[in-house]
């Protein structure tokens, strides 16, 4: 009987694993702060828990039709290799089951609980991640990763849809600042894998353009965050404190690069480290000195 249980818990363990709950946690940070901009702070409880949990679901069941989508190259990756499926410890027809149930829940969810818009977002967010980066893009060109970015930037608007009940300016320019603030992020933690990606075939911007020209682009989409970060407060979604908070944080974020550009090394994970807590900070900052009315 022991065994059974110890058997069964390996294998939740595993499917777990495949969500890519680091990921998710992410998802849902940026969710929650666009239900708190779109509602102005005003929570409803109920309408909180299933938007969170219907978007917790579309990402979650996209990450794991991604990872079987992807097993053959994981599995040439040191990074990746010890992932279940590579493994396998999960057949790729009960993970590509339970993925797509994750993702068609997550519809259900949030069209019957919270809003059709928000659902419709939701699946989006799935199909670009799912068809246009992964299947698609990912194995032919760099420019995977900014389409990428659709996926990952649509969560705080799915949340201010479901907060406020409609899209408008301030969705538009969330996303816009998620959007923006990806490719940055990756491209720093492709430049430390790059001979990963390189040996499984993939075309990341390290490996098809090389370091200097990925430092580049790094710091472009970076410095471009300056000024994007600031149009809350422009448009009046926010207070000075967020101004000044953004301003400061921004021209650290933009400091930190240009160190990174002028150094010798191929990569730093304390840049990569720092934009979490970039956007982190961004988003509370934004949630902290919203402005209500």
């Amino acid at each position: 009987m022991v065994e059974k249980t110890m058997s069964y818990t390996s294998i939740l363990r595993e499917y777990l694993i495949l969500t890519k709950p680091g990921i998710v946690t992410l998802v849902l940070i940026t969710t929650l702060g666009g239900i708190y901009i779109g509602s102005r702070g005003d929570l409803d409880p109920v309408l909180v828990f299933w938007t969170l949990l219907g978007t917790g679901l579309a990402a979650a069941g996209s990450a794991v039709v991604n990872m079987v989508l992807d097993r053959d190259i994981d599995s040439l990756m040191a990074r990746t290799s010890e992932r279940p499926l590579p493994r396998g410890a999960v057949s790729p027809r009960g993970a590509f089951l339970f993925g797509v149930s994750l993702i068609a829940l997550s519809f259900v969810v949030l069209a019957l609980l919270v809003n059709l818009t928000a659902a419709a977002l939701a699946m989006v967010a799935s199909f670009s991640y799912v068809v246009l980066y992964t299947l698609l893009l990912k194995r032919r060109t760099p420019i995977a990763t900014e389409i990428g970015g659709i996926s990952g930037a649509l969560p705080p608007v799915i949340g201010y849809v479901a907060g406020s009940g409609e899209l408008d300016i301030r969705a538009f320019v969330l996303f816009l600042i998620m959007f923006m603030w990806q490719p940055p992020h990756f491209w720093v933690l492709a430049l430390k894998y790059r001979d990963d990606y390189a040996k499984a075939g993939v075309p990341t911007l390290p490996v098809v353009r090389g370091v200097f020209t990925t430092k580049i682009k790094t710091l472009l989409y970076t410095v471009s965050l300056l000024p994007l970060s600031l149009v809350p407060y422009a448009i009046g979604m926010t207070g000075k404190l967020y101004f000044i908070t953004a301003l400061i944080i921004s021209l650290v974020y933009t400091g930190y690069t240009l160190v990174f550009i002028f150094s010798k090394r191929d990569y730093s994970m304390k840049l990569f480290f720092f934009s979490i807590i970039y956007i982190a900070v961004l988003f509370s900052m934004m949630v902290f000195d919203l402005v209500k009315g």
